[in-house]
């Protein structure tokens, strides 16, 4: 059961044209636009909250109007592992509302968000009325797919370096040079400690190739940065 803080309400004209001008829907025409704007309500989630656990019931559709979601599995040691940040105008949860079957991960609010909430009932008639709909659908499966597969490989060929060098370049490209996220939640992602997170930060700092604030990494030479990264894959 939602919280007072969590309840969904009515979307606003702003938040609903980020929705319709998303990938998925922006070609579609003006009738079937105006129907999503009807469909989308609003969902207030407070940061470090859960959105979704795994194996949760798919029922549901989310775009991020405002904020980041952290997509992430918990081992059953209890080490967290992070697939991904969506960032603003992204979606998200778009496998369990396909499907109908249980969530495959957590959904976490890594800050204060605002989501466009669209339910399984309401969007599936959209897919049954509109092939060219499931055919973008498809597209953002293959993408999400690509990355899984991409981050496999990393795993596999490129040293803990190179995967820092990738992620923080990635971040970076999303975020525009600078990067909200704690050294914490950055060692969950590229599966490295957070003392070698830290050592090998340092390092870059007295290069001059990144500076360091409280939860922030700013970018300061992507080329060496990425020169590393270059090595590493003509050594492979």
């Amino acid at each position: 059961m939602l919280s007072d803080a969590d309840q969904l309400g009515a979307a606003t004209p702003s938040q609903t044209t980020l929705l319709v001008n998303h990938f998925l829907f922006r070609d579609l025409g003006p009738e079937i636009q105006e129907r999503l704007r009807s469909l989308a309500r609003v969902r207030r989630v407070a940061r470090g909250a859960t959105i979704f656990s795994k194996g949760d019931p798919g029922t549901s559709l989310f775009a991020v109007a405002s904020g980041i979601v952290r997509v992430t599995a918990l081992s059953p040691q209890g080490k967290n592992a992070v697939f991904n940040l969506i960032h603003e105008g992204e979606i998200f949860g778009e496998i369990a509302l396909l499907d109908g079957k249980p969530r495959t991960a957590d959904a976490v609010a890594f800050s204060d968000c605002s989501l466009l909430v669209i339910e399984r009932r309401d969007f599936m008639p959209l897919l049954r009325d509109h092939p060219e709909l499931t055919l973008r659908l498809l597209e953002v499966l293959c993408s999400r797919l690509r990355r899984t597969t991409e981050q496999v490989e990393d795993i596999l060929f490129l040293d803990l370096k190179s995967r820092l060098v990738k992620t923080l370049l990635r971040l970076a490209e999303t975020e525009g040079g600078e990067i909200t996220i704690s050294q914490d939640h950055l060692s969950q992602m590229v599966g490295m400690s957070r003392e070698m997170i830290n050592k090998q930060l340092q390092v870059w700092v007295k290069w001059g190739w990144i500076s360091l604030a409280r939860r922030r990494i700013k970018i300061l030479d992507p080329e060496s940065l990425a020169r590393i990264l270059a090595e590493e894959e003509a050594s492979a």
